[in-house]
């Protein structure tokens, strides 16, 4: 079996291996005697295209450059720290750690699920040592049994409650949890956030155990994979592989290297200490309502606040339907479109996820560079034809690196391992044409409607 430094060092090697590849492929470095775009485009567009024609032909091909601080945020993430780190070892007794609050916010539609889930992490929690601790279930209905579960609190939001800035949804639950009559919890205890379908693992529990000991940082994440346990979709788990990779590249450069949420982060796998969460709170209105897990990341670093990478991963399951996975893209961008506009969140903090935000907003415009580029080629310099190759390529590499993360070799095997390789690279146009869709209707659409994904895969049950 492979060691941790040399299972990354591989990994470094094929990530240099595959943009070298590409880029010798498109033309993004030109050799003569290998690439076959190496010829160059022998034309003067403004003569035959047309000044406006060409001018959109270069804006189309510019647009591309917005994917860039992304890139480079993941190709730091993925080098600079190792991607195949040994089992976490904890830095202190968890008899002296702070108290934990594991709080799941679920809106009572699937009571199977939360108590099998609830169980099955305590279990865990008590096995890895964990003592000072509670799981605290918010909930829009009541959810039979939950009560007599030990080390469990039910906390069942009323329909007559309402924040003082209209919180609606997720944030809404949140929110009146953090209520001076509702809150059990002393300013120097920590919360573990997670959605209903997450399940933790020994790893990331002893992870959050080392953040907290530590409390250098207010607000901590780590890594989410969806290839555990049994897999529902295949198309929706492999195409999910881009996101692994982002955790291990973008997430971490931000939060290792600047310990600043440049990109935003996500809403489950949140650790925060409660003094900070109840300053910051959601009751952010409906503009923080739809993303509400962005909304408060930028919040809080609007007000100096600081996060870091918790290591050990967590367990979900991709969207069960290809339905389910285009409208969660759809809500993604509609809440985070809404942050960005929102007046709350000064520019000067929101630069780079507004740049993230409308590289995924012109995602149609710059899909057409694939059709533009053969039937109406343009020349470029060298370095616009590198650094488009070089987009390009990391993004291809992004789903090599999460099936491998997700699916270990060690796990899987050779054979298997290439195969679900192609299968996330074949999910590629399937992922193309189902981001453009959803920026089109969520840029169309309405804004303020929060889609749940199904979490089971029988019908919800009634309570």
């Amino acid at each position: 079996m492979l060691s941790s430094r040399t299972a990354h060092c591989l990994h470094c090697a094929l990530l240099l291996i595959t943009v070298f590849i590409l880029e010798l492929l498109t033309g993004g470095i030109k050799w003569s005697w290998w690439s076959p775009a190496a010829e160059p485009v022998e034309v003067n567009p403004w003569e035959i295209y047309g000044i406006l024609p060409t001018f959109i032909l270069y804006f189309l091909r510019i647009l591309s450059f917005l994917a860039l601080p992304q890139v480079i945020f993941n190709i730091l993430g993925l080098s600079l720290f190792n991607t195949f780190p040994e089992k976490v070892i904890l830095k202190g007794s968890p008899l002296l750690a702070p108290f934990l609050c594991i709080r799941v916010v679920t809106r009572g539609d699937y009571p199977d699920l939360v108590k099998k889930n609830v169980t099955r992490n305590l279990n865990l929690c008590l096995d890895v040592g964990l003592e000072n601790f509670i799981v605290e279930v918010v909930t829009d209905k009541l959810i039979p049994g939950l009560s007599s579960f030990n080390r469990v609190r039910e906390v069942v939001v009323p329909p007559s409650y309402s924040t003082k800035s209209g919180a609606l949804f997720k944030a809404r639950a949140l929110q009146y949890c953090l209520e001076n009559d509702v809150n059990i919890l002393s300013d120097v205890d920590w919360i573990v956030h997670l959605d209903e379908e997450t399940i933790l693992t020994d790893n990331a529990i002893r992870g959050i155990l080392n953040f907290v000991l530590d409390a250098k940082h207010q607000f901590g994440q780590g890594l989410i994979t969806y290839a555990n346990d049994h897999v529902v979709n295949w198309m929706t788990t492999l195409a999910d592989s881009f996101r692994v990779a982002d955790d291990m590249g973008k997430l971490r450069a931000q939060f290792y290297l600047f310990h600043k949420p440049y990109f935003s982060w996500k809403g489950s796998y949140v650790v925060t200490q409660v003094a900070a969460e109840r300053k910051i709170t959601f009751d952010n209105g409906p503009d923080g309502s739809v993303a509400e897990d962005c909304f408060f990341g930028m919040k809080a670093f609007s007000e100096g606040y600081s996060f870091n990478f918790i290591e050990g991963e967590m367990w979900e399951k991709s969207p069960f339907t290809i339905w389910d996975f285009l409208q969660q893209r759809k809500r993604w961008m509609q809440g985070i479109f809404l942050v960005v506009h929102s007046p709350v969140i000064p520019w000067r903090k929101k630069i780079l996820l507004a740049i993230s935000l409308y590289s995924w907003v012109t995602l149609p415009l710059t899909t057409s560079n694939v059709v533009f580029a053969y039937l109406a080629p343009i020349p470029c310099t060298p370095l616009i034809d590198f650094l488009c190759a070089f987009v390009g390529a990391m993004n291809i590499y992004m789903y090599i690196f999460g099936v491998i993360k997700s699916f270990s070799l060690h796990r899987m095997g050779p054979v298997r391992l290439i195969i679900f390789i192609i299968g996330a690279l074949a999910t590629i146009p399937f992922n193309i044409i189902i981001e453009n869709i959803a920026v089109v209707w969520g840029l169309f659409g309405n804004k303020y409607h929060f889609y749940v994904v199904n979490k089971e895969l029988k019908p919800p049950t009634t309570v």
